[in-house]
């Protein structure tokens, strides 16, 4: 594998860390800008709904821009972004900061599969993305703990500074390791995209990424209080079992990869679909523990992103047989999908947690999920129709 694919790598792990590493630090933020915790929550859905905006949106009216370039500008942006929350001097300009910052992750993780490709001959192209995505997963299970860890003690806005120092270093690896005139295939109009969203089963595929996503983050986004106030836990404690965390969340893409190769992408997500609404109906019952909570928590990385593996081959295997000159801006929307549901997530659970408490996150979250595996197993059915029919 060339050098180059490890300036991928750096800033995946970086525009991971800033994704996620917000959850850790809800409390902290609410406290300090003297906001409730559903309005730090909001945090959350803003920067997903940069990701899905930016994704689809401005991927197409930027496809001329070299790739090198276009990276760079992006890195850029990602790097201004958390200087700017690092600066913020109230809650309205944290969340114009996380707003810009998705804009770039949308942008950089729809291009960048496509310069990893292009990086390598076609038989280590699925090797590449393999690599790139290293950074985002190392990133749950390093940098959101470690993340987490210098806001507890320096506050959180030493956290998006050490996240800023992270993309100035990616945004060095991509000017000295990504090479120039980098080829790429002409942009998709956004009428081609929107020809994508006509699409039935297409739709389905978003829905049940959205659904299952936004079922995770329902109670994800709340998980620092849980452990607080709940479970008993001190703050130091919570980096860590984020930590324990994102290693169950590596193993479990592994896992759920292995899975969808063995068992085909829709019996592969109805297992996990149905034990991640599993594991959030018992932690409404185990959270009050702390050995139980750790536990379920253990349990809970194991499947929370499991599906992903299975969601994107689905959405090409649909997208090659109903819009097959579009089968990447499919993919592409499905990354919007699951940030939307991200976002619909976080601000689904601050009202749970404003009008009915929030311990009831959990429990509610399983049911949005129960909603994936319905739509999931509908998706099954019809295959095995038109199959028969055919």
């Amino acid at each position: 594998m060339p050098l180059a694919l490890w300036a991928l790598t750096i800033s995946a792990f970086a525009i991971g860390t800033t994704e996620f590493v917000i959850v850790g630090l809800i409390p902290t933020i609410a406290a300090d800008l003297g906001v409730s915790l559903p309005s730090a929550g909001l945090l959350v859905s803003l920067y997903a709904l940069g990701v899905a905006i930016g994704a689809p949106l401005l991927t197409a009216l930027t496809g001329r821009v070299p790739r090198k370039a276009l990276l760079l500008g992006l890195m850029a942006l990602f790097t201004g972004g958390n200087l700017l929350a690092w600066l913020a001097p109230d809650y309205g300009s944290l969340m114009v900061a996380r707003v810009l910052t998705g804009l770039a992750h949308g942008v950089f993780f729809a291009i960048g599969t496509t310069i990893a490709t292009s990086l390598v001959s076609k038989d280590k192209a699925a090797g590449a993305i393999a690599l790139m995505f290293t950074g985002l997963t190392v990133a749950l299970v390093t940098g959101v703990p470690l993340g987490t860890l210098i806001g507890q003690h320096f506050g959180w806005r030493a956290t998006f500074l050490a996240v800023s120092a992270l993309g100035v270093l990616a945004w060095f690896a991509s000017l000295l390791l990504i090479p120039k005139g980098i080829a790429h295939n002409p942009p998709a109009s956004l009428l081609r995209q929107f020809a994508v969203l006509g699409e039935p089963r297409l739709l389905m595929v978003y829905a049940k990424t959205a659904l299952g996503y936004g079922g995770t983050f329902l109670a994800f986004t709340f998980l620092a209080p849980i452990l607080t106030d709940v479970s008993g836990f001190s703050p130091a404690a919570v980096s860590l079992l984020l930590l324990i965390y994102g290693v169950s969340v590596a193993a479990g893409n592994i896992w759920g990869g292995r899975l969808a190769d063995r068992l085909g992408p829709i019996r592969a997500l109805q297992i996990i679909f149905a034990l991640l609404a599993l594991v959030l109906f018992i932690f409404t019952f185990t959270a009050a523990n702390p050995w139980l909570a750790a536990l379920t928590m253990l349990a809970w990385g194991a499947v929370a992103f499991g599906n992903v593996p299975g969601l994107q081959v689905y959405v090409v295997q649909q997208a090659e047989r109903y819009t097959p000159d579009a089968v990447e801006v499919a993919a592409g929307l499905n990354i919007a999908a699951f940030n939307l549901g991200i976002a619909g997530g976080a601000w689904a659970g601050g009202l749970v947690v404003e009008h009915l408490g929030l311990m009831n996150t959990p429990w509610i979250g399983a049911l949005v999920v129960l909603g994936a595996l319905a739509m999931t197993r509908w998706s099954g059915h019809l295959d095995r129709r038109q199959l028969a029919l055919a």
